[in-house]
Formats: structure tokens, C-alpha cells, sequence
């Protein structure tokens, strides 16, 4: 696939397995460039061999989202490029049988910074590089609504999506803009982190979540939905 002047761009902070990884694989099927962060330097098995057969549409750029180091790096790396799509798909899970009482401090930070902090601050510091009617999107759960909340489990996890809801809602409120904001729910989805009993396939919650985008796109404000574009409470 060439690049053509009407390619759209998508940067998919976090790619390199699971969800992530996915939507390489769909936004690539799409016709989309796409640049790909990873942790680690050494490019993830999987990111390789997209790339070989993407024909230079896919870009693989080394980021650590909890280095605000790594993000004002990748925000240089980015002089000049236009992005219609900027996607943090980068988030922790923790022991979801652990309460709030049991987990360790160091545990509730590295959950909180990562799922909420780190992507705001990544936002913060790439929106520039979003068209003005461009997309921003993070990666959310239905276990981040307060008003959902029920059946109690999932402590620290529920309060960093909620955390990271409530952020995302800050920064629309400050500099959304023409913008479409969007914190999605991807469905218990058969990763790694969504265990082998999940009931959606990567392939399809990736597909869901892209068409939800594309719909919102040119819409400006924040909605918090799910990957078939189903409402959640906040």
C-alpha cells in the first residue's frame, strides 16, 4: 500500500499485544498509516511482521507512556506529521480481588499513574499534532462508571478508569474544542488481561471500536461508549 495525500494517520499508543496490537491490524486494513508505540525497545514479534507486509504504512516508535521523557521524544519524532487519530490504548490491570484496604501503595500508584495520569499527560503533550477536527480517544472501561458500580470487585481498577473519565472530561471542559473525544469501552475481550473466557474476539472488538470512532469523527465533545456505540453511564 502507498501513501496517498488522502491517507489518514492514527497514533495507537500501547500496540504491541492484545487490544492494541488489533487495531494495527484494523486501522492497516482500513487504508490508514499508522504509527505504533511499544515499551521496549526491541520491536514485539507480532509489530514485525505487520510491518513487513504493510508496504511502509506502519510505523513502530519505542514509547514508555509513564516517561514523560519518552512522550516529549515521541512528540519531536512526530515534527510535521498530521494525525487524524490520536488513540492510548496503554493501561495495568491489578489483582481484582484485591480491596482498597489490601493493596499496597506502590501498586495503587503504578495502577493510578498509568491508567489515568499517563494518559492525560500524553494528551496533553501530543494533542498538537491532532488535527482540530481530529479524533482523541482513550482506552476506558463500563467498571470506570460510578453509577454502575453495583457489585463492588475491581477496586483500584474502577477508580483509575473512573479517574481517567473524569480527567478526560476536564480536558474537554479546558481545550476540546472541534475535537471528537471519545473514552471507550472495548468489551471483555480475550486478551492476556481479558482472560480466555472472555466472550469478544480482539478481532471484533477492534473493528467495533474503529467504527465507533469513524462515526463520532467530525463531532465535537466527549462521549464515554462502548465498542458498538452503546451509551455508558458516567
Amino acid at each position: 500500500m502507498k501513501h496517498t495525500e488522502q491517507q489518514r494517520t492514527v497514533l495507537l499508543l500501547g500496540a504491541s499485544r492484545g487490544i492494541g496490537l488489533g487495531l494495527v491490524t484494523e486501522y492497516l486494513a482500513r487504508g490508514w498509516r499508522v504509527i505504533a508505540t511499544q515499551r521496549s525497545l526491541t520491536v514485539a514479534p507480532a509489530l514485525c511482521e505487520l510491518a513487513a507486509d504493510a508496504d511502509g504504512a506502519l510505523t513502530i516508535l519505542s514509547a514508555d507512556i509513564d516517561r514523560p521523557d519518552d512522550i516529549a521524544a515521541l512528540a519531536r519524532r512526530l515534527e510535521g506529521i498530521t494525525l487524524d487519530l490520536l488513540f492510548v490504548v496503554a493501561g495495568v490491570s491489578d489483582d481484582p480481588n484485591q480491596t482498597i484496604g489490601q493493596i499496597s501503595t506502590d501498586e495503587f500508584t503504578r495502577v493510578m499513574v498509568t491508567n489515568a495520569l499517563s494518559p492525560l499527560r500524553a494528551i496533553e503533550r501530543l494533542a498538537e499534532h491532532v488535527r482540530a477536527d481530529g479524533s482523541i480517544a482513550v482506552m476506558s472501561s463500563a467498571l470506570g462508571s460510578v453509577a454502575g458500580n453495583t457489585t463492588g470487585g475491581y477496586e483500584a481498577y474502577r477508580a483509575s478508569k473512573a479517574a481517567l473519565n473524569m480527567l478526560m472530561r476536564s480536558y474537554a471542559a479546558r481545550a476540546g474544542g472541534n475535537r471528537s473525544l471519545l473514552a471507550l469501552m472495548p468489551g471483555w475481550v480475550k486478551t492476556d488481561m481479558g482472560g480466555p473466557d472472555a466472550p469478544v474476539e480482539v478481532k471484533d472488538s477492534t473493528a467495533g471500536l474503529a467504527d465507533t470512532i469513524e462515526k463520532h469523527a467530525g463531532q465535537p465533545g466527549l462521549v464515554f461508549v462502548d465498542y458498538q456505540d452503546n451509551q455508558i453511564a458516567w
